[in-house]
């Protein structure tokens, strides 16, 4: 059997046994670019349970619209054109809108990343920027959460008569799916209020998994958090395949459009797996979610939902960017011993990017991780408790002398899937 896995802007087609079981999504295939405007288009027109955007944005005299970083593939250069023309004939001027990129905590864009994030077009002819999380003249306190997060948020976003989100819906290996209410947090909140959404306690409920929104705390607080944003009232999302073309668009409430969506993927991307495997294969779906190792551990989470304790898990991922947060490195290179790092998390947070380190860490307390990549030096993912190849067939051989390898399991398109054991 031959199986290609996305690997940054590219494939690596490898050959398994047969008896490999191939997780895949059983969503269409997108539309072509043309097609896609059109469903875009149409979209914004029919908005799910809210008004319309020429109602909304009647007597605004400032409007945000929040797009998502370099790390996902929405298709912004596609999204914001048709989105901004709509605006322009029901009467918004172009000095009236402003677009934030929802970093969350990650860096803020270089110019030249903004370039590749909405066009040059876009760039110069509208005032664009980088959220800040730890810039504190920057947010306004908004009030506490039932779950104790203080909610601080971008004081432009917060002062905009009308915030609209545009992003991508798709799985989210610890708030259940991405999109709507995440724009808001962590997208433009403040570092406090990111670290205790995402903090231990929160990360370890076992609730907060890919594809679960009801009863996830993390999922809840963020829909506390972004609804005291009350001018956060409009989203234009899509859904993308494997090859990242748009199959479905919709716009609407924040909320309710987010959880209509959310409850339609999950019927193609919860993918049943027969057994536990000794050793899984996934990617982290390629370019730009592969651009970095923290990103990576989306694929590697996502593998070990299904992989036996003392199993195996190969990634595959380019990594141009190599590893990229410096904390994570450091947080999983602190101690040989995974729960000795997870002590340390629990009683030294917050911590930067300590949400990442946790998560592999109680991987790391129940798989072997093989990391198939060029970009980071083989001593510093040994110093991350991770087994550095060089070749998807280096990593194979070193499985199979790990464990006994009778049972793959083959995802490649990582963490866009959620693949679950028929025995849950």
């Amino acid at each position: 059997m031959r199986v290609r896995f996305p690997y940054g802007m590219s494939y690596i087609e490898v050959e398994l046994p047969q008896n490999t079981f191939l997780v895949s999504s059983r969503l269409p295939s997108g539309f072509s670019e043309e097609q896609a405007k059109d469903v875009i288009n149409n979209a914004i027109r029919m908005p799910i349970e809210s008004e319309s955007l020429e109602s909304l944005t009647r007597g605004c005299k400032n409007i945000t619209i929040l797009i998502t970083d370099k790390t996902r593939p929405t298709p912004n250069k596609l999204i914001l054109p048709i989105l901004l023309r709509h605006l322009h004939s029901i009467g918004v001027k172009k000095e009236m809108i402003k677009i934030i990129i929802a970093t969350g905590l990650h860096k803020p864009h270089t110019w030249s990343e903004i370039l590749e994030l909405v066009g040059r077009e876009i760039a110069d002819e509208y005032e664009i920027y980088s959220h800040n999380a730890e810039d504190k003249d920057d947010l306004v306190y908004l009030g506490t959460t039932t779950f104790n997060t203080k909610v601080y948020v971008n004081k432009d976003v917060v002062r905009s008569d009308l915030v609209i989100g545009v992003g991508l819906l798709e799985p989210h290996y610890f708030a259940g799916y991405s999109g709507g209410r995440k724009l808001i947090l962590p997208g433009v909140s403040g570092a406090e209020t990111i670290w205790h959404n995402h903090s231990f306690k929160m990360l370890s409920h076992p609730k907060a998994i890919s594809g679960v929104l009801e009863g996830n705390p993390v999922h809840e607080d963020m829909v506390e958090a972004a609804k005291m944003v009350r001018s956060y009232r409009f989203i234009v999302h899509v859904i993308l395949d494997k090859e990242k073309r748009i199959v479905r668009a919709f716009s609407g409430d924040p909320y309710e459009a987010h959880r209509i969506n959310a409850q339609w993927l999950s019927k193609y991307v919860v993918v049943p797996v027969p057994f536990e495997a000794d050793v899984s294969i996934v990617s982290n779906a390629g370019y730009p979610l592969d651009r970095n190792l923290y990103q990576a551990n989306k694929g590697i989470v996502t593998a070990s939902r299904v992989t036996r304790r003392g199993g195996v898990i190969i990634l595959l991922a380019e990594c141009r960017d190599g590893v990229e947060h410096e904390h994570f490195r450091k947080l999983l290179s602190m101690s040989k011993n995974p729960e000795e790092i997870l002590r340390y998390i629990e009683r030294n947070e917050p911590l930067r990017d300590q949400d990442d380190a946790q998560l592999l860490a109680q991987v790391l307390l129940k798989n072997r991780v093989i990391v198939v990549t060029k970009w980071i030096k083989h001593s510093i993912l040994e110093e991350m408790n991770l087994i550095p190849a060089s070749t998807f067939e280096e990593a194979l051989e070193l499985a199979c002398r790990y464990v006994e390898c009778k049972r793959i399991v083959a995802i490649p398109e990582g963490p866009y899937v959620i693949p679950t054991l028929t025995s849950q």
